[in-house]
């Protein structure tokens, strides 16, 4: 937990990409060292141009000290292009939906409470009355982990021919 209590999270947006852009690739880049020959993850690149261009995009990255440590973001969702559409029986009377596109931390600081607290001052003050998020179904912990911060599964997802299946999760937010 030490590291934790030294991070510092700090605000992003669109305006930001430029600036910001190599920090999410390096970040990424420890994050998947592991998994960096699968041709899928070697596209994050593109996704981070795809999001960043999005004029709502929101990031927050944790710094300990000078080093970024995590990071997570999204971007508000297209009306009718949510990614619970189809996967809900009755559309929701409020439907602005904030889609939380990725969220990583470093190997290093894993299992010292960042995750949570990126994906909440992500979340945090949104005016979206929902937040959804996907999480690869052969990662059944992470899921878990979600469940615990108050999301449900509602449907499956393969977005891209050579993507994982993804498990759609979606709550309220608060």
């Amino acid at each position: 937990m030490e590291h934790c209590v030294t991070t510092e999270i700090k605000h992003y947006g669109h305006n930001d990409l430029d600036d910001i852009r190599q920090t999410l690739l390096d970040v990424h880049e420890d994050a998947y060292a592991d998994r960096r020959h699968e041709e899928f993850v070697q596209r994050f690149p593109w996704f981070v141009n795809h999001w960043g261009s999005n004029p709502g995009f929101s990031c927050v990255i944790a710094w300990d000290g000078d080093v970024p440590v995590g990071f997570s973001y999204g971007a508000p969702a297209t009306p009718g292009r949510e990614w619970w559409q189809g996967h809900i029986e009755t559309p929701p009377a409020e439907s602005s939906t904030f889609s939380v596109s990725e969220l990583m931390v470093r190997p290093k600081w894993r299992k010292t409470g960042l995750g949570p607290r990126l994906h909440d001052a992500l979340v945090s003050g949104r005016p979206e009355a929902w937040a959804v998020l996907t999480v690869d179904t052969k990662r059944p912990r992470l899921q878990a982990m979600y469940e615990g911060w108050g999301y449900r599964k509602i449907g499956e997802n393969q977005p891209f021919a050579d993507s994982p299946v993804y498990a759609v999760m979606m709550k309220a937010a608060v």
